[in-house]
């Protein structure tokens, strides 16, 4: 008979208020994925685990903050479960960067006499300082990591993310160092929030959140969408990133939005219906150029009549860099 894999929650790194507890995650077996896997078996099976996952359905978790105060919540069909809960008092528990660490665990009495490892699983959710000049809401495909969206078929991204681990997948040049200027902002010294959100799957989740650390990025809440959402989109869906983009919008009402992404799949169209919808919030725009003249031309006449907020197609981080400290964004 099989052993077991033992048993994980994956907790998402989220975002709230004061006020406002909302995090997600997942509950899941332990695959034991090695993110710095080598050699082209050893990443196929990786890319096999991430996507066959064993969850854990139907199951009661408990979240305990730092006080001990204690949320409930149920696993769904596939093992995610989500917290969207008004909780008092939130900031006086997190850290100087606004981060509160939380610990999750099964609270089904079954499962918990199962558990083979300590059932502990810690987590993270960012509450933003009053004090941030803005937040920064950034696209992660081809705005911040080489990924291949403009490729024919896609056969780009699937190459990247099945036979390239996440140590040896390469960020735009000057990303990094973009991000941590916009994240301190014109002062130097500001902790401004910073937003990940892409179309890619929750599975591949660990895998860009690890990218994220090895390069250096600003840590920020990671947004992605359900895989069996991927397949699901009815015409006149509005798209998962522009969902959650509305949703941050919406928990910040009094903080404006710089949004990031590239020129090559649909961020220029959701970013300005978004910057039309909330016009007092989107402070600017950045797109990135794709080596794509069709989607370019595109990008361009969507553009061409639209003065009411900066908007860059950015070719270089320096260009952007350069634009920002014009526009009094960062030092």
């Amino acid at each position: 008979m099989f052993k077991k894999d033992p048993l994980q929650i994956v907790i998402f790194q989220s975002y709230g208020t004061d006020s406002h507890f909302y995090m997600r995650g997942r509950a899941l077996e332990d695959e034991t994925i090695d993110l710095e896997q080598k050699g082209l078996f050893g990443l196929f099976i990786n890319s096999w685990k991430r996507f066959e996952t064993d969850e854990i359905k139907h199951t009661e978790l408990k979240i305990t903050l730092p006080n001990n105060h204690v949320l409930k919540t149920v696993t769904d069909d596939h093992g995610y479960f989500k917290i969207d809960e008004q909780v008092e008092g939130l900031k006086t528990l997190a850290n100087d960067e606004g981060w509160l660490k939380i610990e999750a665990s099964y609270n089904d009495v079954n499962i918990k006499h199962n558990i083979q490892n300590e059932n502990r699983f810690p987590g993270e959710l960012l509450i933003p300082s009053t004090q941030a000049d803005y937040g920064v809401i950034s696209d992660i495909d081809d705005t911040i990591i080489h990924t291949g969206v403009v490729s024919t078929l896609k056969w780009k991204v699937l190459i990247n993310s099945i036979f390239k681990n996440a140590t040896s997948r390469i960020p735009l040049e000057g990303a990094a160092e973009f991000y941590h200027k916009l994240h301190r902002g014109a002062s130097g010294n500001t902790a401004n929030p910073i937003f990940y959100v892409s179309h890619s799957p929750w599975n591949l989740y660990r895998y860009l959140e690890f990218f994220l650390k090895q390069h250096n990025f600003p840590k920020g809440p990671i947004l992605l969408r359900s895989f069996k959402d991927i397949f699901r989109k009815k015409s006149g869906d509005q798209p998962q990133k522009h969902i959650e983009i509305v949703n941050i919008l919406k928990t910040y009402p009094n903080l404006k939005f710089i949004l990031i992404g590239d020129s090559g799949e649909r961020d220029a169209d959701i970013y300005l219906d978004i910057s039309r919808a909330f016009p007092s919030q989107v402070a600017a725009i950045y797109l990135r150029s794709v080596t794509h003249k069709k989607k370019m031309l595109r990008i361009k006449s969507l553009f061409k009549d639209y003065n009411k907020i900066p908007v860059l197609l950015v070719n270089t981080s320096d260009e952007a860099i350069e634009h920002a400290k014009k526009n009094g964004f960062i030092k």
